[in-house]
């Protein structure tokens, strides 16, 4: 027990006895489909190897989703075994275990415009003709919107349902074109479609982009980021296309975790 409390100390602190730690590399991984399968928890295998990885580089998360659902992916202890822990993009920013940041998506855009917007997207919502419909089709974030056609309240089945119709239906497709048109410009509004079932709005340069305002000023030589969804229009690939990260696509923790050993570990 005593050797357990041991590790679990130098994972938070991300120091191992006779290990040389680079710490001017920092590596920032998304969270779903780059650490764990959506909307699943960590794997012990996966959970191991990025306590390895801390043993030799920096290590950040930056995810969509916020604290809760990262704390029940990662671990209740995620803003200790990793350096950063950036939720909602980094509206929510730990370092080292210390909240230093936070933002709200409310106080940027005022009742009045939140309550116009809202209003527009359950009136869009109700004339969508798709095969299932449940619950919670706007979910209020810290920092951004969730919108799901489907509603978050559908069951697994119904998740994989949604993502293979609207792969060709394109429902999201059309609903953030919509959109866009009526409040991207009037707004200062961006819509990123991401996971199998919603799209998030937040504010122009709340993409996860946002963290790196805080991560740059820490000095790093390189800033490496994992992300499954790194195409135009999903919701890496900001971060992954911009000047300050080098960019790794990956389709599942098992990439992730090979392309790490072969950057960092071999």
């Amino acid at each position: 027990q005593q050797q357990q409390q041991q590790q679990q100390q130098q994972r938070r602190t991300g120091t191992m006895a006779g290990t040389e730690r680079n710490t001017k590399i920092l590596a920032l991984f998304d969270v779903d489909g780059t650490l764990t399968v959506a909307r699943k928890a960590i794997t012990p295998e996966m959970d191991a190897f990025m306590g390895k990885l801390r043993e030799k580089i920096v290590v950040g998360v930056v995810g969509g989703s916020d604290l809760v659902k990262q704390r029940e992916q990662l671990g209740e202890n995620v803003t200790d075994v990793y350096d950063y822990s950036f939720s909602e993009n980094g509206l929510v920013g730990y370092k080292d275990g210390k909240l230093f940041h936070t933002q709200s998506f409310k106080d940027y855009l005022g009742e009045d415009k939140l309550k116009e917007f809202i209003n527009f997207v359950l009136k869009y919502l109700a004339d969508v003709d798709i095969p299932v419909k449940r619950g919670t089709f706007v979910e209020y974030r810290q920092g951004m919107l969730n919108i799901s056609p489907i509603g978050r309240a559908c069951s697994r089945e119904e998740r994989d349902d949604f993502e293979a119709f609207d792969k060709d239906a394109k429902v999201r497709e059309a609903m953030v074109a919509a959109l866009d048109k009526e409040f991207g410009d009037r707004f200062n509004l961006k819509f990123s479609i991401g996971g199998q079932i919603s799209f998030d709005v937040f504010p122009k340069g709340w993409d996860k982009t946002y963290c790196l305002q805080f991560v740059e000023k820490d000095g790093y030589d390189e800033i490496h980021f994992f992300g499954d969804k790194t195409y135009d229009g999903g919701n890496d690939f900001e971060i992954f296309s911009d000047p300050r990260t080098i960019g790794h696509t990956v389709t599942s923790w098992e990439e992730t975790m090979r392309i790490c050993q072969e950057l960092f570990l071999s």
